[in-house]
């Protein structure tokens, strides 16, 4: 990480974080990568670091040097103001990514489901259908890489996420929608992939559609 914030120790620091304190965190690293403070580069690092760290000390480095409005991660339940992002997060260790295949047939994630940091689908003749509108994110950013090959593949995204579209379209078509408002404390979810004599969609599913 370039220029790491230096730590300072605080009457709470030595206390284990929990899942609450780190959507704090979050929220204020989202902030701070949309007024320019951080690069895309240093986000990404510090989310990383983020969901590393095992006590309140550990998270408050994180934003030591930055010039936004924050409070400090609580050291109860009762002084944390949960965060208005409608997304879940679960932060896990794994490593590969979650692998989905779709030939002649469907396959269909909805409900609690979670989402990995990778995912990768394959629609052959076939479709795939993602409703992330209730799942669980591992991590603050996740990709989606779908190929479909004369299939498709429909993607629901929860309110408030950032959208990049990075698919290719031959003889098909990504057509994929950013959120009009996106929640800083919400994951980056990066579609890649290609759609061959396919195509792949993706929208946003307001919280009064539900």
């Amino acid at each position: 990480m370039e220029n790491p914030p230096q730590r300072r120790d605080s009457p709470t620091s030595h206390l284990r974080a929990s899942d609450s304190n780190r959507d704090q965190i979050a929220a204020v690293l989202g902030e701070a990568l949309s007024t320019g403070q951080l690069s895309h580069e240093e986000y990404s690092e510090r989310l990383d670091s983020l969901y590393q760290a095992k006590t309140v000390g550990e998270l408050e480095v994180l934003t030591h040097d930055l010039q936004v409005e924050r409070h400090r991660p609580a050291a109860s339940p009762a002084s944390y103001a949960p965060s208005p992002s409608p997304v879940s997060y679960a932060p896990g260790a794994s490593t590969e990514p979650d692998n989905i295949i779709a030939v002649f047939g469907g396959a269909d994630r909805r409900g609690r489901w979670r989402v990995r940091r990778q995912t990768k689908a394959l629609a052959v003749f076939g479709g795939v259908r993602f409703d992330l509108t209730e799942a669980e994110f591992e991590a603050k950013e996740v990709e989606i890489t779908v190929n479909a090959v004369f299939g498709g593949a429909e993607i629901i995204l929860p309110e408030g996420v950032e959208v990049r579209c990075q698919g290719v379209g031959v003889f098909g078509g990504f057509d994929v929608h950013n959120s009009p408002d996106v929640d800083p404390s919400a994951p980056v979810i990066v579609i890649k992939g290609l759609a061959l004599f396919g195509g792949v969609s993706g929208r946003i599913r307001r919280r009064r559609d539900r």
